[in-house]
């Protein structure tokens, strides 16, 4: 825009009242660098207005350059006084300083034009004249760089670097500088011309039109005395979000609930008053006028400036009006009966245990019965026998630890170890298995009577929806028949309907938005209980839980409304702030009851997670007991192992050690107690007696009964136990132990 013309503008826009507090003006370079040319009374009625223009940084040269310029253009311009210099001219002057320079880099020897023979009034450029040496003078000055009178003269990639912007505000008699921009750190306060750094401060105070310090909005509310006519849904129930109430003598209309308390707590936040009055969508005779989608409608048409209620925020209804952010959260939710769950599962006794961690309790078991087996065997008659016997032992004693009610004696001090360990945690896991127990037969477990909707469908029962609700359509899209779907008005109603029973034209379960099933929830917690879509959607095929989820609850304008971003910024003070709890506490009543028995319901599963610590232990030490126990057992073998010139193979070696395993050991310090109980002892010459763990007795190859394994008698006496021994007769390494050679020796 010429400033001429932009003069006219600003004193036009002051006399109609443009220039008052609450207006913006940003004007570009084309004006702001000329507005030296302009008159006072211009410069008067731009007070206030922003301006941009290419930043020339004062420095000595340019005070020189323009004294200079100064001084001749009065001597060829006598006439006119007080002429200044603008940005044109000093590129022109750099323009031609960097053209002189690339001419001397390319060199004259060859500098010539050649002229064309053409009429003076021709318009065919082609046939002007022209520079000969062009690509060298052209390459000449791409590579020309220099400190200009408007700043550093470069080129980058063929292109002249553009210099920074300098924004100014009309304030007085001239333009101030109250920042910069630059193309890599846009908006600053001041530019380090030595390092070309730009400080991060703000921007300098800004004097608006009006002589304001306060940053406007660039719009207005009109004054003219009109008030927002904000539209109000009538409904029939949950009258706790709205409730339109109408005095039949006074005939004054009352709008109370907690939508209206929301918004009016938004409108206090905003930096501006606004005036607005509320208008129920209703008929002449204060029924509704219609459903939610009608009365969105109503205000895209103009017949309200704005919707306030439990408008849900969604996608076809964006198209015509704009929503303010949301002041609630919303998704959609199924209601269900609550039924006692208690006592009407058989195997109840196995739930306070995850099947993991009864796997790896049952393989405990086996375990540590192994590894008392092992370190008991040589020494302890109790675990001796025929092989289906000594396993029997085994599992007995493993799984009577668990009540502790094993008789058998364990004498080896590893075994020991082992048992009293395992018996810690076999402790520590009956005490939460009871207490986990205990809960679950005596806690109330209320869980729904339906929990899935293709049980829903496939059994053809019916559900109830909220009257004129976009969740009818949901429904529909799962597969429900309109036989199947009833509407409801109030929570009333909807307790009705439940109460029938799907038999007698009731509901088995009730689809609803959040807000109103928390709600009905609230209020009969022990007859009902939400189900999440992530819940009532496993068993189908479909998987987008999106559909079930909306933006929530928002306050709907007219499409271009200046007051939407407000209103959205100042939702977020109420919902960020205390007012919101406030606002809910005085209009949802919420039943500690309810909130007790909710978290009472809840009895989680114990699982492998919270005992592997005492399984690890267990483990370690039992591993542990049985790895030093059968290397001292091979050790003391080590010569049946490494006899490398026998002829048995090394299984038949292996086998040989086997049989030795599975007798009794001689040296145990057990066979000589035979006096202090009726289990072990040694039985005393002359009164022989076979064991009946261990078969007959059977003679070894020199004739005499073996003695290499004793045993005790009930009376206390000892007599030598007659063992057939487990090794081949013909074995001419086999060694007769007399019972004389019993020592004590702590296995």
């Amino acid at each position: 825009m010429f400033p001429s013309l932009g003069a006219r503008l600003f004193i036009k826009a002051k006399e109609i009242g443009m220039m008052s507090e609450g207006y913006v003006w940003i004007m570009t370079d084309g004006m702001t660098n000329l507005l030296s040319l302009l008159d006072p009374s211009a410069i008067d009625s731009m007070q206030g207005a922003l301006g941009v223009r290419p930043y020339v940084p004062r420095t000595k040269e340019l005070e020189y350059f323009r004294v200079r310029w100064k001084k001749k253009f009065h001597r060829d311009h006598p006439d006119i006084v007080d002429a200044e210099l603008n940005i044109y001219g000093l590129w022109a002057y750099d323009a031609t300083m960097a053209l002189a320079m690339a001419i001397e880099e390319a060199g004259t020897a060859n500098f010539s034009i050649q002229r064309a023979n053409v009429p003076r009034n021709s318009t065919d450029l082609e046939t002007l004249k022209f520079f000969q040496n062009g690509p060298n003078l052209a390459e000449a000055l791409s590579n020309t760089c220099f400190r200009g009178l408007t700043g550093d003269f470069l080129f980058i990639n063929n292109q002249l670097q553009s210099s920074a912007f300098e924004i100014v505000n009309l304030n007085g008699v001239g333009p101030k500088g109250i920042g910069f921009w630059t193309s890599d750190r846009g908006l600053v306060k001041k530019l380090n011309s030595a390092t070309n750094v730009s400080s991060k401060a703000k921007l300098s105070t800004i004097i608006w039109p009006g002589d304001s310090t306060s940053v406007p909005k660039g719009w207005e509310i009109p004054t003219n005395g009109k008030r927002l006519q904000i539209g109000v849904p009538v409904k029939v129930g949950f009258r706790e979000f709205v409730n339109v109430t109408r005095d039949p003598f006074t005939k004054v209309t009352k709008v109370t609930g907690y939508c209206i308390d929301v918004f009016d707590a938004v409108m206090k936040e905003l930096p501006y008053p606004v005036d607005y009055d509320y208008i129920p969508f209703a008929l002449p005779n204060g029924s509704s006028a219609g459903t939610y989608n009608d009365l969105v409608y109503q205000v895209h048409l103009g017949n309200f400036d704005a919707a306030v209620g439990d408008i849900t925020i969604i996608a076809n209804r964006s198209l015509y009006v704009d929503y303010t952010l949301p002041y609630t959260e919303c998704n959609v939710l199924m209601l269900a009966r609550v039924q006692d769950e208690k006592n009407k599962n058989a195997m109840i006794f196995l739930k306070p245990l995850s099947w993991e961690l009864w796997v790896t309790i049952f393989c405990f078991f086996l375990f540590i019965g192994f590894v008392v087996w092992v370190l008991e065997h040589r020494i302890n008659d109790d675990f001796q026998g025929p092989p289906f016997y000594q396993a029997g032992t085994s599992l007995w004693f493993a799984f009577s630890t668990m009540i502790f009610a094993h008789r058998e004696r364990v004498f080896n001090n590893w075994a020991r170890l082992v048992v009293i360990i395992w018996s810690f945690v076999l402790l520590i896991l009956t005490q939460s298995y009871t207490a986990s127990l205990a809960s679950l037969l005596t806690v109330q477990r209320l869980q729904p009577s339906v929990i899935y909707v293709n049980e829903l469908i496939q059994n053809r029962e019916t559900v109830g929806y909220p009257v004129g609700s976009f969740i009818y359509g949901i429904l529909k899209g799962l597969g429900f028949q309109d036989n199947q779907l009833v509407s409801y008005n109030s929570p009333e109603e909807l307790d009705k309907l439940f109460s029938e029973g799907t038999g007698n034209h009731g509901i088995a379960a009730a689809f609803d938005e959040s807000p109103y099933i928390k709600f009905i929830w609230a209020r009969s917690c022990s007859n009902y209980t939400t189900v999440e879509p992530s819940t009532f959607m496993l068993k189908t095929q479909s998987r987008n839980f999106q559909q079930f989820k909306t933006d929530g609850y928002g306050f709907v304008f007219r499409r271009g409304s200046p007051l939407v971003p407000d209103v959205s910024k100042a939702i977020l003070k109420v919902t960020e702030n205390d007012k919101m709890r406030r606002i809910e506490d005085a209009w949802f009543v919420k039943d500690s009851k309810c909130h007790e028995r909710n978290n009472s319901v809840s009895c989680s599963v114990l699982g492998i997670d919270s005992f592997w610590g005492l399984f690890s232990i267990a483990g370690a030490i039992s591993l542990s007991a049985l790895v030093t126990y059968t290397a001292k057992f091979i050790h003391e073998h080590w010569e049946i192992l490494k006899d490398s010139n026998s002829r048995p193979s090394i299984w038949s070696r292996m086998l040989h050690l086997l049989r030795i395993f599975n007798q009794m050991d001689p040296k145990a310090h057990t066979l000589e107690k035979g006096g202090e109980d009726g289990r072990s002892g040694i039985n005393a010459p002359g009164e022989a007696a076979p064991n009946l763990r261990n078969g007959p007795a059977q003679a070894d190859p020199n004739g005499e009964p073996s003695t290499e394994h004793v045993d005790s008698i009930s009376d206390g006496q000892t007599t030598p136990d007659v063992v057939p021994s487990s090794e081949p007769a013909n074995n001419p390494n086999q060694e007769i132990q007399p019972s004389t050679d019993i020592t004590h020796e702590n296995n």
